[in-house]
């Protein structure tokens, strides 16, 4: 019987390594995302208007956070807004510096199942532009 020569094995157990570590990051981003329908109802459409607390630029979706005051109880409440990834809403008229801290916005979208304060957006006016946010959601 022949024995393979070592420099046959190396490049295979390589490719096979290789092969394995992409199809972890893949698997892990993959699961990482989530349809609108996990997180969000069509059925609780919701407008908010308040002043950008925080922006997150990042893949796989946009998020910002606005405080807004609650109209029953007149306390100032942080929702979570989140809109499609950068590169969708680049192609929407969107840059990083379109929302900035500070700003005062109104965004429309679908609240989140759990009730929470979290949202995903559809519009948001800015500096008097309603510009689209790149949603999942299908209608």
């Amino acid at each position: 019987m022949r024995v393979p020569r070592p420099s046959v094995i190396v490049p295979s157990v390589i490719t096979l390594s290789v092969i394995s570590v992409g199809l972890l990051i893949g698997g892990t981003s993959a699961a990482a995302h989530h349809s609108f329908a996990a997180e969000f109802d069509a059925g609780q459409p919701v407008t908010i208007e308040g002043v950008v607390t925080k922006v997150e630029w990042t893949n796989p979706h946009v998020w910002f956070f606005v405080n807004v005051e609650d109209p029953d109880t007149r306390e100032i409440v942080n929702w979570g807004a989140e809109m499609g990834s950068p590169n969708a809403l680049v192609r929407n008229g969107w840059t990083p510096n379109t929302l900035g801290i500070g700003m005062v916005v109104t965004v429309d979208g679908s609240r989140a199942k759990d009730g929470s304060h979290k949202m995903n957006t559809r519009t948001v006016m800015v500096d008097g532009e309603r510009l689209g946010a790149a949603t999942s959601e299908l209608r």
